[in-house]
């Protein structure tokens, strides 16, 4: 956290030297990890009028013969705004909570079952770009997925999971949860409920502003963000304020091992029991 939201890495703009070096930190971590590349390289490049970007995309290959060549998709996004309204003489958005801290989720849970080997269906570790730009980079990448035939069954994208909701509210909440049964299935396997309902996902429309939604488009399957940030426990959105030291990491690392039983048990079902349903 503290090097993805460093001033060195200027606010990630895609496009940017800073995103480079995080682009390049991503990539040495799944080397370091065991990730493999799910392409000819970590990279799935793309244009967007003069601007060069780059996901950045890991592979855990699943245990099973046949369940392996099922996918889920765990991603977030590490692009960020750049520049942001100076404070204090203070230009640079650093973009701790968004989105670094769900980039490192989706990096932790690739480097557990990377270790573990306990996931029978196969893992996508997909961190995009130029999310701030309007979903571009995920958007490209679910495409180029769904072109190259890939067997996927659900996506969850980790958006702004470093700070805690108030303790009378659940760890977090999913967007479009009526979508699916994906909250109640991923709740089961976790024995607690870590992933509730949050009214104003709809009404913010929350579903279409993240990554997930791309896969969702492309794929027609249970595709969702999921979050800590509710709108009442972050003052500084897109705000040179959001800084790596405003960050509860003790809550980030819990989220993440109460997330892990529940992602596991959906990988190893014997069948896809995540399904559409209409909201």
């Amino acid at each position: 956290m503290e090097y993805l939201a460093s001033d060195e890495l200027e606010g990630r703009a895609t496009g940017s030297e800073g995103i480079e070096k995080a682009a390049v930190f991503i990539e040495n971590y799944f080397k370091k990890n065991n990730i493999k590349p799910y392409f000819e390289t970590y990279r799935d490049t793309f244009k967007l009028g003069d601007i060069i970007g780059y996901n950045v995309v890991g592979m855990i290959e699943g245990n099973d013969p046949k369940l392996k060549d099922e996918f889920i998709i765990l991603g977030g996004h590490y692009d960020h705004i750049g520049e942001g309204k100076e404070v204090n003489g203070d230009k640079i958005a650093n973009g701790a909570n968004d989105d670094a801290s769900g980039t490192i989720a989706a990096m932790e849970f690739g480097k557990h079952f990377a270790n573990s080997k306990t996931n029978k269906r196969s893992i996508l570790i997909t961190l995009y770009a130029a999310e701030e730009m309007g979903l571009k980079g995920s958007a490209h990448l679910a495409k180029r997925l769904k072109d190259n035939g890939l067997n996927a069954y659900t996506m969850i994208n980790f958006e702004m999971i470093g700070v805690p909701r108030s303790e009378d509210k659940t760890m977090a909440y999913m967007s479009g949860y009526n979508r699916s049964n994906f909250a109640p299935t991923l709740n089961k396997y976790a024995g607690e409920e870590v992933v509730g309902f949050f009214p104003k996902a709809k009404e913010f429309n929350l579903f279409f502003r993240s990554d997930n939604f791309p896969f969702y488009k492309e794929f027609n399957m249970p595709a969702h963000a999921i979050s800590t940030f509710d709108f009442t426990n972050f003052e500084y959105y897109h705000h040179v304020d959001d800084e790596a030291d405003k960050m509860d990491y003790n809550h980030m690392a819990s989220f993440i091992n109460k997330m892990i039983p529940g992602l596991e048990g959906m990988m190893n079902a014997p069948t896809k029991e995540v399904t559409l349903s209409d909201e």
